[in-house]
């Protein structure tokens, strides 16, 4: 049985950033993942994918946004339980909550944080005959590695963020990027727009619009893809064909835990907590909903924020917690490690 303060399911950003909120506060989390290691999508997914809306970082590269995470709550010393998924849930008579994995493994915990994303993740594959011969043999629907391009002739398709961001980012890298799309506009952030379009105009990427792929030529690997626009349809060379069309996401058990699911989201009060219908059951981050809901990192780290300190309060209910700043306190870690907070000098004026 692990037992701690606050069980966080979920490892992703979000829950990463929980544990350092809740340590300023003297609580313990463990955490519960099915992917093998910290991180969630960020080291899943796009690792090498950058990012450009966390305060303080310009850009900075999703693996390292997690590795820098990870660094900040080494002095709280938190445990992971990886490659494992929360299945059920269960109320003991004391209040607190005993969660256990699809593998038996047991944790005890007063307050439970979902901080599980969007879920799990099966990428949306398109009407393609015969598409699943080529996967891993040039056909890729997650990029993980942008050096497997290097010097290759690549094809993506697809209108959203993602679609535009890799064809950006493989400019430097691939020998060609040719970006597909069904219609003329695109459903991405107007600035990546208008940076494929420059792109488009100075010959590094070819924009083929309104059109969509239709098969995939090659005997033993992908060695081009077919486009149909309007009525013509003609053959594209290539070496990778990236369909980008998103991830099609599922809460899994978590949906048959009691809490209430809009949209396939947890409805949390975002009014006071970010606590679910179920006391002492909180969602943050992408895995949540509520009016006005932004599906953004840093809107995750001030969720975590509210929600320790809604724990806190239910964890020691007869105590007042009085917020002090870290530039005033400092981080005192579990370890006995402590980073002091600059002392004020006060000088005399002649």
């Amino acid at each position: 049985m692990i037992k701690t303060d606050i069980l966080i399911i979920g490892a992703g950003p979000t829950g990463l950033f929980a544990v350092f909120e809740a340590g300023l506060l003297k609580l313990r989390c463990h955490l519960i993942d099915a992917l093998p290691q910290a991180g969630g999508q960020c080291s899943e997914i796009y690792p090498k994918k950058p990012i450009y809306d966390i305060p303080a970082f310009p850009e900075i590269l999703a693996g390292e946004l997690v590795d820098n995470l990870m660094k900040q709550i080494e002095p709280f010393q938190p445990g992971f339980t990886l490659g494992e998924r929360a299945e059920t849930i269960e109320k003991l008579d004391d209040g607190s909550f005993l969660v256990t994995t699809n593998k038996g493994t047991k944790h005890q915990a007063p307050i439970v944080a979902i901080a599980g994303g969007l879920g799990s993740f099966e990428p949306r594959k398109p009407p393609i005959t015969g598409i699943a011969e080529y996967e891993d043999k040039g056909v890729e629907y997650i990029i993980r590695d942008p050096e497997l391009y290097r010097n290759k002739e690549v094809v993506i398709a697809g209108g959203g963020d993602s679609a535009l961001d890799w064809s950006i980012f493989l400019t430097d890298i691939a020998k060609s990027v040719t970006l597909i799309h069904r219609r003329n506009e695109f459903r991405g952030a107007l600035d990546s727009v208008e940076k494929v379009q420059e792109l488009k105009n100075s010959g590094k990427i070819e924009l083929i619009t309104p059109a969509e792929v239709v098969d995939i030529v090659g005997e033993n690997k992908v060695e081009g893809v077919s486009v149909k626009r309007g009525a013509e349809v003609f053959n594209r060379k290539c070496d990778h064909f990236i369909p980008l069309f998103g991830l099609a996401p599922k809460l899994g058990p978590i949906a048959d835990w009691g809490l209430e699911i809009e949209k396939n989201a947890i409805k949390v009060n975002n009014a006071l907590d970010y606590q679910t219908n179920i006391p002492g059951i909180y969602a943050i981050g992408d895995v949540n909903t509520y009016p006005g809901k932004l599906k953004l990192i840093l809107c995750g780290f001030h969720e975590a924020t509210l929600m320790c300190q809604s724990a806190y309060q239910r964890i020691h209910p007869d105590k007042r917690y009085v917020m002090k700043y870290t530039t005033v306190g400092g981080v005192e870690g579990f370890d006995g490690s402590k980073k002091e907070a600059p002392k004020a000098v006060i000088k005399s004026i002649d």
